[in-house]
């Protein structure tokens, strides 16, 4: 009989590992690997999507919106349009300040593009007009700011704490989470943070002929940051905030001269009053209600009521929320478990100070939910996939290809280790996806392995023969096929947006999926037929030579 000549690589490989003892072990070193890189992957719920941009913050104290539109937004959105990478520019008006929003493109280096940014804005300074105040530029990234774990402090019980030494508590908790890490930002919202107040009059100021950019100045030589502020008030008086970390105490800032009128020094005290208080722009605060039993036990509640029963509702009052938040493409399940034993190890010393703690949302716990849920559902469909393949090719062939299948998945997963991926809902969408496809090329030699056993001119073949042949006369066509399923996931890849970003990881692992599913198909798909098929009674033995 003449000798079969192998034609193409499905065959190559078919025979370079059918009776190789490194099949087995390389099956299981997949698999192996398959499942460390499942358990090692970050995982979150959705894809962290890089959007940067940045914040351009211009005071001039006493301008009005409409004055700062003509002076500071329009001139300035003119210049900043000019920068490479900024896709959109959004100016806003209000007394006394203009506040620009820019966004960079999607992709664009984040470093570099707030660097251009902030040297647009100081090359551009000697067009401001004088008065204006030094422009503040604050980067700001969308994926650094979406929280992945939320914590409300409260004044637990009656403690008697005040609302300046709770924030003081919790600002020196925040300073240890932020060390952990891969932390990228933790923020506290609902706070009022210490700082002097001061209530400008504004009728003294007219009486001794003081600007309020004077009183501005002034303040702004002995403060840590320039304040904020607001000429809305009704009673003919103005308040100044955020002077913070400068002096000690309100006598001090009392003393400090405004001005000189008639000879004589004008102080602070004498235009007005100077008060240590919070931050009065923080008017909306959370509210938080939670369940007390007669034991002292606390659970959160929505309810804002008594229960019968040994449990009741109480409000929380005064609270602070932090937020915490990662790097892009770390683990939000062990970053959201650290900062939360990082908080729990200061439970006793918080409590000891009157002040309790509920963790409101765990984005990590959300994210291990939804990629285990969908790790169960991608089981489910293997197992199903199996059950249709039974009364087709029957149970052994069947087997074959299921456990390729896991194979394939395994081998594809390591590959999005090995490319800094992360796993989360999309990623696994994209292998639920490409389920239905991956199985098509075992099933397509397990079936011709199947057809081939039948066929009268197979008699006289060995089994290892048959399941070769097999295998390399379906490969040109299987490589085709498979190629043209490929191509059609790569336009996917150049999908730009946000809406790019986010469906990110199918074009990524799809066409990966597929390409594994090739090799697996003609490496292991064939020296499982040869172990789990029986080709004793479809095969011709051979004869032993005298």
């Amino acid at each position: 009989m003449e000798v079969y000549k192998i034609k193409n690589i499905a065959g190559h490989l078919a025979k370079g590992f059918l009776s190789n003892p490194l099949t087995p072990v390389i099956a299981i070193a997949i698999l192996l690997l398959g499942f460390l890189s499942l358990e090692i992957m970050p995982r979150e719920e959705d894809p962290q999507i890089e959007v940067s941009g940045g914040s351009i913050i211009v005071a001039i104290p006493g301008a009005t919106p409409s004055e700062i539109t003509n002076v500071i937004i329009k001139p300035l959105e003119r210049r900043i349009r000019e920068i490479k990478g900024v896709e959109h520019v959004y100016g806003t008006a209000m007394n006394n300040v203009g506040m620009i929003n820019v966004q960079y493109f999607i992709g664009q280096n984040r470093e570099a593009s707030n660097l251009k940014l902030y040297d647009k804005v100081m090359q551009n300074m000697d067009q401001l007009p004088k008065g204006t105040m030094m422009p503040l530029v604050k980067p700001f990234d969308i994926d650094i700011d979406i929280p992945i774990l939320t914590v409300a402090f409260y004044k637990a019980g009656n403690a008697e704490i005040d609302t300046i030494r709770l924030y003081k508590i919790i600002r020196e908790l925040q300073q240890s989470i932020n060390a952990l890490d891969d932390v990228a930002k933790t923020t506290l919202k609902g706070v009022k943070r210490p700082q002097f107040n001061i209530l400008v009059d504004l009728h003294k100021l007219a009486a001794y002929h003081i600007s309020l950019g004077q009183v501005t100045q002034a303040v702004k030589s002995i403060s840590t940051n320039a304040p904020e502020i607001d000429t809305t008030t009704t009673d003919g008086k103005l308040i100044v905030f955020g002077v913070q970390n400068a002096l000690d105490d309100v006598e001090d800032l009392n003393e400090l001269i405004i001005a000189q009128y008639r000879g004589s020094p004008i102080y602070l005290k004498n235009i007005a009053k100077v008060e240590y208080n919070y931050d009065i722009q923080n008017y909306d605060s959370a509210s938080i209600t939670y369940q007390e039993s007669m034991h002292g036990e606390k659970h959160v509640s929505s309810h804002d009521k008594e229960e019968s029963g040994p449990i009741l509702f109480r409000d929380a009052g005064d609270q602070i929320t932090m937020t915490i938040a990662k790097l892009k493409g770390t683990n939000a399940v062990n970053i959201a478990q650290r900062a939360i034993e990082e908080i729990t190890k200061s439970k006793e010393e918080l409590l000891k100070n009157g002040v309790g703690f509920i963790v409101t949302r765990n984005y990590g716990d959300r994210a291990n939910e939804a990629v285990n849920e969908l790790v169960h559902h991608l089981l489910i469909t293997i197992l199903i996939i199996a059950l249709i393949l039974v009364p087709f090719l029957g149970w052994r062939e069947s087997l074959v290809v299921t456990i390729a299948v896991p194979m394939i998945l395994a081998t594809t997963l390591f590959i999005a280790l090995m490319t800094d991926q992360t796993i989360n809902r999309i990623t696994l969408f994209a292998f639920l996806l490409s389920l239905g496809l991956i199985v098509d090329d075992a099933i397509i030699v397990i079936e011709n392995i199947h057809r081939r056993l039948h066929l009268k001119e197979s008699e006289e073949l060995e089994f290892d023969e048959i399941i070769i042949q097999a295998t390399d006369e379906i490969g040109p066509s299987t490589n085709i096929a498979t190629i043209a399923i490929m191509l059609t996931m790569i336009p996917m890849g150049f999908v730009g947006g946000m809406m790019g970003q986010f469906m990110k990881p199918i074009p990524l692992n799809v066409p990966v999926a597929l390409g594994v599913s090739l090799f697996v198909a003609y490496v292991f798909a064939p020296y499982l037929a040869r172990k789990f098929i029986k080709f004793e009674s479809h095969a011709k033995p051979v004869k032993e030579e005298n």
